[in-house]
């Protein structure tokens, strides 16, 4: 698969080093809930390349990423045991890219490129 619409990468700031792992789930709004389009794992750069469609439609998505296992295997206690980002895709011609900076008792996020 090519690089897909929606894209994301965890860096760990606690350690300075990408979050290889990481299961995270994009899921879109309908008018019935939240629907799952995709799921994947980080790879050992921390990226998640093919995460969703090669197109994603304009509305709003969700992706969940699932922290409290990635510490646990790291020996770490977190606050945080997932981190839920949400956003919204008006343009589809675009590229969406949600990168994720964690350590065990803070995150941020951004709109990358």
């Amino acid at each position: 698969m090519n690089t897909s619409h929606i894209t994301t990468h965890i860096l760990d700031t606690g350690t300075g080093k990408p979050a290889s792992g990481v299961k995270a789930v994009l899921k879109a709004q309908t008018a019935s809930g939240w629907q799952e389009v995709a799921a994947g794992r980080t790879d050992s750069d921390g990226r998640i390349r093919n995460l969703g469609p090669e197109a994603a439609g304009p509305g709003v998505y969700r992706i969940r990423f699932e922290t409290g296992p990635y510490f646990a295997a790291a020996g770490v206690e977190t606050f945080f045991p997932s981190v839920d980002v949400t956003f919204e895709v008006k343009d589809p011609a675009q590229h969406y890219h949600v990168p994720l900076l964690i350590s065990p008792f803070a995150y941020s996020t951004y709109r990358g490129s």
